[in-house]
Formats: structure tokens, sequence, C-alpha cells
């Protein structure tokens, strides 16, 4: 399964490669300061269409296209097409292989030209992430990691810094652009974590920042109002890399609430103690 994922992200990667700085994008805005291409639903259904052609019977949740499914056969339609079924969220119920996919992370990057974009792949199993890859296309770096086996970056084994405090980190975030009713919140807990740290980093890309985490190349990272594809792979790879994840209370909501903190032990303690009391409020 994890070369499936390798595969798929690596097709939608070529189709990345082939369409960057182009200027035939066509480009909506799906809700306000979120934008969609032809070439993040390209991306999508060519990553659906090779993982349901080896696992027709898993479910797909993307981020253009919601919940999918090949559909299943009966007697009255043996030899008929297998078309997606759609839903609107994830499932809950135990006993099924969810693949969660982010085709285009980054977007609004990619649009604008800035060679900073991934594809984001997690198979979960039973409600758990057994699987991540992330992969960077314009740069060709690949990062996976699999439940209880660590992670790689191109073959090569990554762990999170270890800081025993903040002082002398450099953190990524991101600002709430889609979600602006906690940007006043979020500015809070920002100049907090920001006067104990050396710097801050704010790239538009979740994936690959939890990668960079995983990496070490990143100390930690905070961000609110995530979706699941933004999530799944990365944080994944940071646990897998010997770090934690958590929300701003400290617990482990994330998935459901999409705020996130992540890092070494030390790092995040220190960011969860700094957000806890405006996180009350989110």
């Amino acid at each position: 399964m994890l070369n499936t994922a390798v595969r798929a992200a690596q097709l939608a990667g070529k189709i990345i490669i082939r369409n960057f700085e182009q200027s035939a994008l066509s480009v909506e805005e799906k809700q306000k300061n979120d934008l969609v291409t032809n070439v993040d639903r390209e991306c999508e259904q060519a990553v659906r269409d090779f993982i349901l052609s080896k696992y027709p019977d898993h479910k797909f949740l993307g981020e253009e296209g919601g919940i999918q499914q090949a559909a299943q056969t009966d007697s009255d339609s043996a030899g008929k097409e297998r078309r997606p079924v759609k839903g609107k969220s994830a499932p809950k119920s135990n006993g099924e292989y969810v693949w969660i996919v982010d085709p285009i992370d980054g977007t609004t990057n990619f649009v604008k030209g800035i060679p900073h974009v991934a594809v984001s792949i997690a198979l979960q199993i039973n409600g758990r992430t057994e699987l991540g890859v992330i992969y960077d296309p314009l740069r060709d770096e690949l990062f996976k990691a699999l439940r209880g086996q660590g992670c790689e970056l191109n073959s090569r084994r990554m762990r999170v810094s270890e800081n025993s405090s903040l002082d002398g980190t450099v953190l990524a975030t991101a600002f709430p652009h889609r979600k602006r009713e906690l940007v006043t919140t979020y500015t809070k807990i920002f100049m907090r974590v920001f006067n104990e740290c050396a710097d801050i980093r704010r790239a538009g890309t979740a994936s690959l920042d939890l990668a960079y985490v995983a990496a070490g190349r990143l100390d930690g990272y905070f961000e609110l109002g995530l979706k699941p594809w933004d999530i799944a792979a990365g944080e994944l790879m940071v646990r897998e890399a010997g770090g934690i994840v958590t929300d701003f209370a400290g617990d482990t909501d994330y998935f459901n609430s999409g705020n996130i903190i992540c890092g070494g032990a030390k790092v995040v303690r220190q960011i969860v103690s700094l957000a806890k009391e405006d996180a009350k409020s989110l």
C-alpha cells in the first residue's frame, strides 16, 4: 500500500511539474480566499483512479471531490463500469480503509508560481493513520512514513529536532485566512510564541511544514483551522520521527478541531502552555 501511495503521488507530481508556471490555468474560488484550479482536479482524479484501481473496495477522501468509493456491483450490474460514489464527510465506522488526499497542497503558491507545493496522501484503517506520503515534485523530495516503522526523506531516516525550550528555535505557522474570525485569538498566541523563539516561517503548505518538522528542518509548527487532508500524512510523520502532535489544549482532538501543534516534546509543551489560555475561546 505504501508503494501505491508513492506511485500515486508521483503521478500527481508529474502533472504539477507539467503545469507549473503555465498561463492557461483555470482558477476558481471555492469560498473566500480558498482557490482551486483545473490542475488540482486533474491531480486528484489521477490519484483517485490509480488507488481505486488497486483497491476498489476502499474509500477515498479528496479535498476537491469529498468521499468517494468504487461502486459495488451485484448480479444486475455485472460487467458494468464502476463509478465513484460521492459523500460529504469521512466515514466513522470500523473496518474501513480510507485514503485521505490533498492533490495540491499550496494551491495559492501554485497559482502564483511560488515553488513550494506538495501532494499529500494518507491511509487510515479503522480510523487510525497507518501510512503517509508527502511529495514535493518541484524539489523531488519524497517524505514517507509507516506506523511503527519510522519515516524517511528520500530513503534517509528522519528525526525531529530536540530542543530543551523555544529559545533559539525556528517554527512554522500560517494565519487563519479562511477563518478570519479567529485572527484576534491567533494573533495573541502568535505574539506569545514569537517572543520566546528565534523566528517563525509562513510558507503556505501545511503538509510540508509538518514534513519539515519531522525532518528536523523546523523545530515546531502550529496552525488553526486545518482539514484532514492537510494533516493526515504529516502528523504521522512527526510522530514516527519522535515528535508529538496535539491540539491547542494539549489534547489529541486536532483531526476534529483542525487546530494543531507539533514538534519535539519540550517545544510542544511550551507552545501549549503559551497558547492554552487563549485557546479556550476556539
